[in-house]
This record gives C-alpha cells, sequence and structure tokens, in this order.
C-alpha cells in the first residue's frame, strides 16, 4: 500500500511567533493583506496583535469579517468578491477553524474560477491551481486547519456541511502562537480541544492510519490529556496553551492524511441542522461512537488508555482496556464541562433518522474503522440523545 503525506512548507510555533510574519511576508514579496477573521476577534483586539505586525513591517491590508461559526457559500462567495476588489496578493486567515476554512474556499476559488459554484468543491475536487498563498494563525487549539487539506464549508440551502479535500488549499505558512489563545473563554478552550482530541483518536483508528499518522496522533492524545484540563482551568497557562496549541497541529498532521471517521460524519450534521459548535458536536458523540467501534479496534484502545494516563493497561483484558480508553474520554469531557446529551444542545428526536441518513453519506464515513449503515448511525444517535 502506498501512502501519501501532505503538510504546509513552513510552520512556527511558540509564544510571540507572530512577530515573525511581516518578516515572511516580505520575503515571499507579497505586497498587500487580505485578513479574514471574525467579528469577535475584531471586537476583542485578538485579530489587531497580528494586524500590528503589519502596521510594524509597512504593509498594507485590508478586513474581511464576514465569516460564521459554521462558515457557509455566502461567506467565501462574497470573500471572493471582496478579494478580487481589495488589490491584495496574500490571504491572512487569523481565527479558528471558520476563519481558516472561510479562507481557503475564498484562495481556492479565486485561483480556480470553473469552481465558482462552491458546492462543486465538495469532497476531492479537481482543481487545477494553488489557493491564494494563505498565511494561518490560529486562535484555537482544537481544527488543526492551519496544517489540513480539508476545509468545511455550510451550505445553507441544502442544509448540510460540505466536507472538501484539496491539497492545494494548504496554507503556506502556519504560525501557532499559543499567546493568541490566551483569551478563548472556558467553554471555546474546552470545546475545541475535545475536537482535536476526536480527530487525534479518529485519527488513530480510521482505515487509512498508518506509522507515520500513529506517531503523530498517540503523542496528541497525550499532550491533551496532560494540558487540556490546565487550558481550562486557568486560560493565561501559557505552557498548557503551548502543549495544546502542539497537540492540535500534530493531530492535524496525522488525520488529514488518513481520514475521519463518523464521529465527525455525525457531528457535521448537528452543525448543519442546528448550528453546534463543531468542537462541543464532536467531543459529545466521541465516547458513544468510540464505544461502537471498539470491535473494529484490535488493540489500539490500549494504546489509548496509555497516553490518557490510565494505569495498569498491560495487565488488562481487551474488554478492559477498551473501557478504560471510553472511560477516560468520558471523565476528561465531563471534568470540563461538556454537554453529555444530544437534548442539552437542542437536538430534536424526530430529526434523528434524517440525521442518520445524512451523516450516512458524509465524505468521512468510509473511513470509519468499523463498516455501518443508517440504522446503527441512527442507533448511536438514539444512544447519545438522553
Amino acid at each position: 500500500m502506498v501512502n501519501r503525506i501532505v503538510l504546509n512548507e513552513t510552520s512556527y510555533f511558540g509564544p510571540g511567533a507572530i512577530s515573525i510574519i511581516g518578516e515572511e511576508a516580505i520575503n515571499r514579496q507579497f505586497k498587500k493583506a487580505f485578513v479574514v477573521t471574525d467579528k469577535d476577534l475584531l471586537k476583542f483586539n485578538v485579530a489587531q496583535k497580528v494586524t500590528k505586525v503589519l502596521e510594524e513591517a509597512k504593509l498594507p491590508y485590508v478586513i474581511y469579517d464576514n465569516v460564521k461559526p459554521n462558515p457557509t457559500i455566502e461567506n467565501v462567495l462574497t470573500g471572493v468578491k471582496a478579494y478580487a476588489e481589495s488589490g491584495a496578493d496574500f490571504i491572512l486567515a487569523i481565527g479558528g477553524g471558520s476563519s481558516i476554512d472561510t479562507a481557503k474556499g475564498i484562495g481556492i476559488v479565486t485561483n480556480n474560477p470553473d469552481f465558482a459554484d462552491v458546492k462543486s468543491l465538495e469532497g476531492v475536487a479537481p482543481t487545477k491551481n494553488k489557493s491564494v498563498p494563505i498565511i494561518a494563525v490560529p486562535t484555537t487549539a482544537g481544527t488543526a486547519a492551519e496544517v489540513t487539506i480539508n476545509y468545511v464549508i455550510t451550505d445553507e440551502d441544502a442544509v448540510k456541511k460540505m466536507v472538501c479535500v484539496d491539497p492545494k488549499d494548504i496554507p503556506v505558512l502556519a504560525v501557532i502562537d499559543p499567546e493568541m489563545m490566551t483569551s478563548m473563554p472556558k467553554g471555546l478552550t474546552a470545546a475545541t480541544g475535545m475536537d482535536a482530541l476526536t480527530h487525534a483518536i479518529e485519527g488513530y483508528t480510521t482505515k487509512g492510519a498508518w506509522t507515520m499518522s500513529d506517531m503523530f496522533e498517540l503523542k496528541a492524545i497525550e499532550l491533551i490529556a496532560k494540558n487540556l484540563p490546565k487550558a481550562v482551568a486557568n486560560g493565561s497557562d501559557v505552557e498548557a496553551r503551548d502543549g495544546m496549541a502542539t497537540a492540535q497541529y500534530i493531530a492535524g498532521m496525522g488525520f488529514s492524511n488518513v481520514g475521519l471517521g463518523i464521529v465527525h460524519s455525525m457531528a457535521h450534521q448537528l452543525g448543519a441542522v442546528y448550528d453546534t459548535p463543531h468542537g462541543v458536536a464532536n467531543a459529545l458523540l466521541l465516547p458513544y461512537v468510540m464505544e461502537y467501534n471498539a470491535p473494529a479496534t484490535g488493540e489500539r484502545y490500549r494504546e489509548i488508555a496509555r497516553q490518557m494516563g490510565v494505569a495498569n493497561v498491560d495487565s488488562m483484558t481487551e474488554e478492559e482496556y477498551r473501557k478504560a480508553a471510553v472511560d477516560a474520554v468520558v471523565n476528561l469531557s465531563k471534568s470540563i464541562g461538556i454537554p453529555q446529551k444530544l437534548v442539552e444542545i437542542g437536538a430534536k428526536e424526530e430529526d434523528l433518522e434524517k440525521l442518520a441518513k445524512m451523516a450516512y453519506a458524509d465524505v468521512c464515513t468510509p473511513g470509519n474503522p468499523r463498516d455501518t449503515n443508517v440504522e446503527e448511525i441512527l442507533e448511536i444517535y438514539k444512544k447519545a440523545f438522553k
């Protein structure tokens, strides 16, 4: 079997890393930035930490802040128009997955006008040209959009999330500065951290997993188990933030190249139908899907349990270490305030069958370690409901 790995060109890590953006942009002969961010990051002066670096480097910029938490086709299309009118020659994405995914959509459509119908980008689209150059500065520790070949856009008319997979969308530069994450509130820290854990666990158990991705995902699980509770408890703990920033990035290095599973398939539908934040949806569903997938995971749950800090896993039976892995995830989730049932996030029982059909058709489903069907996905939704 041939395994492929695609990563971004260059990444910088550590407190103060944003200081290099001006120099990097100038060295790449960029002239003007199209800054993609959201209104809250502007309101709370988070994005301004980065635009100040541009100002110090005497690099002009324009700001585009039409970004929703679950970005839409409209967000992309108005961004394409604004980019064309801006005179910019690169995109600077500041934010979580929403801002970076929007930036990817704008960059791809701008350089591939044949795909101006954003719906045509769903799945693996045969685009010909690389995206407009993107510098990505994550402000959350969850999606790893700065290092992945994926982006997710909501089709509001069809009430669905489109997972777009395209190696040409990957940012040319990622700047992972934990100081950009210290203003995240507890709830967002918890949800995005569990999103990263979901990436790591699904990336480790997916059908496409192999030696290199295993290396990334196991280390990510270890770092998340160690640092997420600290980051939630004390948002100004830069060491914990740094650990989470690194963990979510390396989880992305893995899953971007090997795929995910039905946690994501099911979570995407919650985001599309109820506008549920992606991290919350993943976190809530993860233990239920882990229980379902356990028979198809061999000895992998033992290693998950080990990295989650469970003691004496080598003396456990298969049933015991599988349960221990799930319990460790549940305990972490509860300790940081993640909802445990779908009814808590406004899901409706009469929608579950529709959600199951949509989830089965999701692009992430084929990567699930256990072959599934609509009926079995529906049973997982029902178990998670109340």
